[in-house]
């Protein structure tokens, strides 16, 4: 008797998308990766980590990023034998690198300024990378 043993796939699936540099773009970046991850069916608790993580960078691109007229870019690249997704925002501002997301100088009453700092605790690695001729990328790495 020959019996198939169902398994996932080993391809890595990608996911892209430009977005208006606003509030607007930012949900959206944040309800299209969600749903782009439960139709790769990715685990519910990877998704939640990764949907909060997208909400922090895209409202950071939106904020902080943004260029009269420039989007930014959300990347999903799912590596099923690695066993990894790696998350990137892409925006116009070179010129303002993000800090470590470590500086706890922020007021307990401050209504911002503790993104960062969650996307540390959420993400097994994250950092940048120059964006060439004048943006920069966020990435974040979650093993899942």
């Amino acid at each position: 008797m020959n019996v198939t043993t169902p398994h996932a796939s080993s391809a890595i699936r990608t996911f892209a998308q430009q977005l208006s540099s606003t509030r607007r773009g930012a949900r959206l970046a944040r309800l299209l990766a969600a749903a782009e991850l439960r139709a790769w069916q990715v685990s519910p608790s990877v998704v939640e980590r990764a949907e909060q993580i997208v909400a922090e960078l895209s409202a950071n691109a939106a904020l902080h990023g943004r260029v009269q007229g420039r989007d930014f870019r959300l990347t999903l690249r799912l590596d099923p034998a690695a066993g990894l997704l790696r998350i990137e925002v892409t925006d116009a501002r070179g010129d303002r690198p993000p800090s470590a997301g470590t500086d706890f100088t922020t007021p307990p009453d401050a209504e911002s300024g503790r993104g960062l700092i969650l996307v540390t605790a959420l993400a097994d690695r994250w950092g940048t990378e120059p964006y060439p001729p004048g943006g920069k990328t966020v990435w974040v790495e979650c093993a899942w």
